[in-house]
């Protein structure tokens, strides 16, 4: 006899691929994955060297402006490099910086969260207070602060970020596992002997990792301009380099003289990735908590 299931919207729900899924942001996901694209692939697709220039060719305007050219596509800077090269090349260190830098903030944060939550006692005061001290600095000054000790590379600029950033996980992983740990299937992993290393790795962790993908989506775009913002300030990504940041440094002189195009371009790619991870971290929140979706 067979057995004929009915097909339900919850059964095509479930069977559509991910970018079928309602709400699902189609364009901001389009966008990082378009940056992610350029950012690996530079090499091949930057027209010019993006750290050398000409002077002979120095504030070329976008070719649709009377002296422009299509070999520049979106113009020179003050030195006459080429733009377009450059917002490129910035595109990896953007991601470069912004990915790792989270995974670095992402790895502590939640790594620390867990046993402090699950630990409890001294462990927990002591992680605690250092949370709630970190989260009384200003984020941008603080790591405007350590930027200048250790001075401006692209290393020490994750280091810093993930130094920064790491509290917002803490502080959000530990109220999970303070409810985790009094679930049934953890009161029975202790109860059969399993060590507290164990229950944290093993029953712990699989638990809170939707938590921190989500955080870790939301703070992409605040990773991302406060390492353009130290990068304008001269204590970020060091030239000649190119970083969005300190694209919009160098061009903000020619702003007043109507060299638009050095600081308007940067600042519209700092814009669509932010914007976009901001859309893609909401989404996942929306999507990988129950309460929000009425379940």
């Amino acid at each position: 006899m067979t057995v004929i299931t009915p097909v339900t919207t919850d059964t095509i729900a479930s069977a559509a691929p991910f970018w079928r899924l309602k709400g699902f942001p189609v364009i901001p996901v389009s966008i990082l994955l378009f940056i992610a694209f350029v950012a690996v692939f530079a090499d091949v697709l930057a027209p010019h060297d993006p750290q050398i220039g000409s002077l002979a060719r120095r504030f070329k305007p976008p070719f649709w402006l009377e002296g422009g050219s299509l070999a520049y596509p979106l113009g020179t800077d003050h030195v006459g490099r080429d733009v377009l090269s450059r917002l490129i090349f910035g595109a990896r260190v953007s991601m470069v910086v912004g990915i790792t830098a989270v995974l670095v903030a992402g790895g502590i944060g939640t790594l620390l969260g867990i046993m402090s939550g699950y630990l409890g006692g001294w462990a927990d005061q002591v992680v605690m207070r250092i949370t709630d001290t970190w989260l009384a600095l200003p984020a941008l000054t603080f790591a405007i602060f350590l930027a200048a000790i250790v001075g401006p590379s692209e290393l020490n600029i994750i280091l810093i970020l993930g130094l920064v950033y790491w509290t917002r996980y803490a502080r959000v992983i530990r109220g999970e596992v303070l409810s985790l740990k009094q679930r049934d299937f953890v009161r029975l992993a202790v109860v059969a002997g399993c060590s507290s290393r164990l229950i944290m790795w093993r029953h712990i962790m699989p638990n809170v990792i939707n938590s921190a993908i989500v955080l870790a989506t939301l703070m992409l775009g605040v990773v991302i301009v406060t390492e353009a913002s130290l990068s304008f300030l001269g204590v970020g990504v060091p030239p000649p380099k190119p970083a969005w940041g300190l694209m919009m440094a160098d061009g903000k002189k020619g702003l007043m003289v109507g060299y638009w195009w050095l600081t308007v371009f940067p600042g519209i790619c700092i814009m669509l990735m932010v914007l976009s991870a901001n859309l893609l971290g909401d989404w996942l929140r929306v999507k990988l908590d129950p309460q929000l979706r009425q379940l």
